[in-house]
């Protein structure tokens, strides 16, 4: 196969770069490399170089340099902790950790940090022994691994392991480790947004075993496919936790300089039967490969934070959601740059009034830019009425007690540090790019579906006059 562990990620996004191959024939098990498992510290005696490789990490950090982002310094330190999203919003300071409970006792929200590799303590700036011990590693390397909030006897909330007090059954878990496979990944990416496939679209639960016709790469050799992990193509080498890709909604970049191209790196020398086809150079691969996201589970496509309502079945009080199965991507250039909203700025709005959170960079005169599919997430925010900052909602006790203003003054207070703020509720575009989930070549779009009246691409838009190259009928007129 050589190097057919490939994720068509659009050209510009990601490289292998000595990425780790996984092996399903050797297991990395521990039986007989330690009596029992006491927590991180057990890892560090014989993985610190690795567990420092990952406190640098984005998976760690949730934050770090920023060399893509065309609106920010290159080693100016953004990501998920530092900035506003239309999702969370922002997972510090109170939403970071603690569990919230409606009357009844019922946990409504643990707090974001259950999807961090860490036991509760935020990240810190240096590699501390605390914060090397706060790196979880059964998180992402033990698929039998689970783990509940608990108090400290410091009174402090902490992620432990459910088995804490089961000496034996820990230590069969943990000696069980191997690298991640693609439910251990799932578990957290496929349900980030606070959903099954909310945020990103492309990543479902269907992909911890889809069948050829959900994923023509991750589907098992039984089915046709290749059975590749996620870590086939986002991992640099097998002592780097650095992840290898980034999407145009990612402000930080874990693997600079490192790109993946469909056609350069796994699929050299390939020819579409159509030779038409291959001269369609500045198209991303996944513009026609990947006709539609969210196939097995809908996802989010607007999230109005100003509109909650209290939702009996579930209950606490929820925001305004629309989901939606099957979407047609929209289309845009990206060079592998963007513009991104940065918390402490005054937002930038776009002709319709609209902020833009996430804007792909590029255009048709860029020679670096391909057209690529895109998910566009729509989203009501609430913005400082002075100052024009973006502004997040405390959203683990707005599920609890439904007071809109109070959680925007909450969350205001614990990320700028403001006081008796005024704000004003604003819609916002966030556009994330979409990779996953490949179906069989055969599903791939056709020359209709783009070059004819009802055709998907809005040509305007992508700096043509019309299409380019129009179908022709049988007496040579254009497209019916």
């Amino acid at each position: 196969m050589g190097l057919l562990r490939a994720l068509l990620a659009g050209g510009l996004l990601m490289v292998v770069a000595g990425a780790v191959a996984h092996d399903p024939d050797k297991p990395n098990r521990h039986v007989d490399r330690y009596e029992h498992y006491e927590g991180t510290k057990t890892c560090l005696e014989c993985h610190e170089q690795e567990a420092l490789s990952f406190f640098d990490s984005q998976h760690y950090q949730w934050r770090g340099g920023t060399p893509d982002l065309v609106n920010t310094e290159a080693m100016e330190k953004l990501g998920k902790l530092s900035m506003v999203n239309d999702f969370c919003t922002n997972p510090g300071g109170d939403q970071w950790i603690g569990r919230v409970l409606n009357e009844d006792g019922k946990t409504l929200a643990k707090g974001c940090s259950g999807c961090h590799a860490g036991l509760g303590k935020l990240p810190g700036k240096e590699p501390t022994r605390e914060q090397l011990e706060n790196i979880d590693c059964l998180m992402c390397h033990a698929s039998g691994y689970r783990r509940d909030l608990y108090r400290s006897d410091a009174g402090e909330w902490e992620w432990r392991p459910i088995l804490f007090e089961n000496q034996e059954g820990l230590d069969i878990v943990s000696k069980r480790v191997t690298l991640p496979d693609r439910a251990i990944c799932l578990r957290c990416h496929a349900s980030s947004g606070g959903g099954p496939n909310f945020k990103r679209g492309d990543i479902e639960y269907a992909l911890k075993d889809p069948d050829y016709e959900h994923d023509v790469h991750m589907a098992s050799r039984r089915e046709g496919g290749q059975d590749m992990w996620c870590i086939d193509c986002h991992s640099d080498d097998e002592h780097s936790h650095r992840v290898i890709g980034r999407g145009v909604d990612m402000a930080a970049t874990d693997s600079p300089g490192k790109q993946i191209d469909c056609a350069g790196q796994c699929h050299q020398g390939f020819a579409h039967t159509d030779t038409q086809i291959d001269q369609h150079g500045r198209l991303a691969c996944p513009t026609c490969h990947i006709p539609e996201f969210a196939r097995d589970d809908p996802t989010d496509m607007l999230r109005d934070w100003s509109q909650v309502t209290f939702n009996e079945e579930k209950g606490k009080y929820v925001y305004r959601q629309e989901l939606e199965y099957d979407v047609e991507p929209v289309y845009a250039w990206f060079n592998g740059s963007s513009f991104a909203q940065v918390p402490g700025r005054p937002v930038r709005r776009n002709a319709e009034g609209e902020i833009t959170m996430i804007l792909p960079q590029g255009d048709r005169n860029d020679p670096s830019a391909r057209i690529a599919p895109f998910k566009l997430h729509r989203g009501v925010l609430p913005v400082l009425t002075e100052k024009q900052w973006l502004a997040p909602v405390a959203t683990e006790e707005l599920y609890h007690h439904g007071d809109v203003d109070k959680a925007v003054r909450d969350a205001t207070r614990s990320l700028y540090g403001l006081e008796d703020v005024d704000f004003t509720w604003e819609e916002t575009i966030r556009y994330m790019g979409i990779y996953h989930a490949i179906p069989p070549a055969e599903d791939a779009l056709q020359c209709a579906d783009c070059h004819s009246d009802t055709g998907r691409m809005d040509w305007q838009v992508l700096g043509y006059e019309a299409d380019p190259y129009p179908m022709q009928d049988e007496d040579g007129g254009g497209a019916q």
